[in-house]
């Protein structure tokens, strides 16, 4: 299949001229007419008229030179309007969901140039047959209709990994919009698995956000598509934070920059430590089972409430009746954070998803893709991690010459806790 890359065929050009006159007079001198060459009006859509197996995922792509895209309409072969979207620069409209496989669409698009002239363009298209090729599952850990913390990252996670000549195509059909706008970019794991989209400060309580991962029917590589459109509107809710200093095995909470509360903790024991770094709660759990057999230097299953998950490698921060005595003075978990049965219970009714937990000064660093993990580098690193070019008023200033150099994104760290609780 040749059109395996978004509007990227040829197609025909229209183009219309047109020449404006003007001239100046300065200091009494005489008044001389020159002809002043306005740009014509070039218009260009894609995908090309008569373009056949065009994918699903296919997006009517405008190029105008010497004006500019007054309407487009897009009908299917039923006449039946289909709704979309411009891009932010203007380079194509989006179809609010995926075209219709084995459909004929026409696009008709018209342009109004500099000198007021104007050009229409019309093609028509059909889409490809459901393809047999395997798909990649997409999960947009994002869900509709909730309320999260200021630390939420939109992340979207794939498998199998996506292929990093291919993330480019894949980020474009990624969108997130936010109210009143914090704008902000994707940045991915170094293996593909995920990709997480955050801005430069956490998210202002209140704001709304919007995601759309528009990847079905989209060709990724050679040899896989998209796997499904999915949408989600939630809301960010107080700001929550919660601070876990090993030095002092006490955990300090924070709403609004105030403390609320510190609590005594136990972490990871030496042979399975806590993981060091900035996480963000994903799971909220009143009661749930921790099982552990088959895991190196596991082999329990034991029930647990008011349990919070901040890593994949089962790191929680849960009730402990059993580690009371050792809370604020010895580290005796399998890597969570235990706290005693009455601070679990109240953590539950202060936090959120998506709330920042930071620990800090235990024997290893959390790995980066070991959770929402979008806030344990610097801005500077994560835009690193963008497939494309960021827009210049987020792309941070230069460091100064000689200034010291934070490491690279997907620097390798040390091990971390692999265990499921404890």
């Amino acid at each position: 299949m040749e059109w395996r890359r978004r509007l990227t065929l040829s197609a025909a050009t229209l183009t219309a001229t047109a020449l404006a006159l003007g001239g100046c007079t300065a200091d009494r001198a005489p008044a001389k007419k020159e002809a002043v060459a306005r740009a014509p009006l070039d218009l260009t859509v894609t995908p090309a008229d008569r373009a056949r197996d065009v994918p699903i995922s296919a997006e009517v792509g405008v190029a105008v030179r010497g004006g500019k895209v007054r309407d487009v309409r897009i009908r299917d072969d039923r006449g039946v309007q289909v709704r979309a979207e411009p891009r932010e620069d203007g380079s194509a409209w989006v179809p609010a969901e995926p075209l219709a496989h084995r459909r004929t669409y026409t696009a008709e698009v018209t342009a109004t140039g500099d000198t007021g002239q104007t050009a229409t363009r019309t093609t028509t298209f059909t889409t490809a047959a459901k393809s047999n090729v395997p798909t990649i599952t997409s999960t947009l850990y994002f869900a509709g209709n909730r309320t999260y913390g200021t630390a939420m990252p939109v992340t979207v996670a794939f498998d199998p990994p996506i292929p990093k000549a291919a993330r480019d195509e894949v980020q474009r059909r990624l969108f997130v919009t936010t109210d009143p706008p914090q704008p902000g970019t994707w940045s991915w794991l170094e293996d593909g698995s995920q990709v997480y989209y955050r801005a430069p400060d956490f998210w202002r309580p209140g704001t709304s956000i919007s995601v759309r991962a528009a990847l079905e029917g989209l060709p990724i590589g050679r040899d896989r598509v998209g796997d499904a459109d999915r949408r989600a509107t939630s809301r960010i809710g107080r700001q929550v934070s919660l601070e876990i200093d090993n030095a002092t095995k006490q955990m300090s909470v924070f709403q609004d920059g105030r403390l609320l509360r510190r609590i005594p903790v136990s972490l990871g024991k030496p042979s399975t430590p806590s993981s060091s770094g900035r996480m963000v709660i994903m799971e909220k759990h009143e009661r749930t089972t921790f099982d552990t057999r088959g895991e190196p230097d596991g082999g329990y299953v034991v029930d647990v409430d008011d349990a919070q998950r901040y890593t994949w490698g089962g790191e929680f921060i849960h009730s402990a009746p059993w580690s009371e005595g050792d809370q604020g003075n010895t580290n005796v978990s399998h890597g969570c954070a235990n706290v005693s049965a009455r601070a679990a219970d109240w953590l539950m009714g202060i936090t959120q998803v998506g709330d920042l937990i930071t620990v800090k000064g235990t024997e290893v660093r959390l790995q980066p893709g070991n959770g929402w993990t979008a806030w344990n580098v610097t801005w500077e690193e994560f835009v690193k991690g963008s497939a494309l070019p960021v827009p210049g008023n987020l792309r941070p200033a230069p460091a100064p010459t000689g200034s010291p150099v934070a490491p690279a994104a997907g620097a390798t760290p040390a091990p971390t806790s692999t265990g499921s609780g404890g």
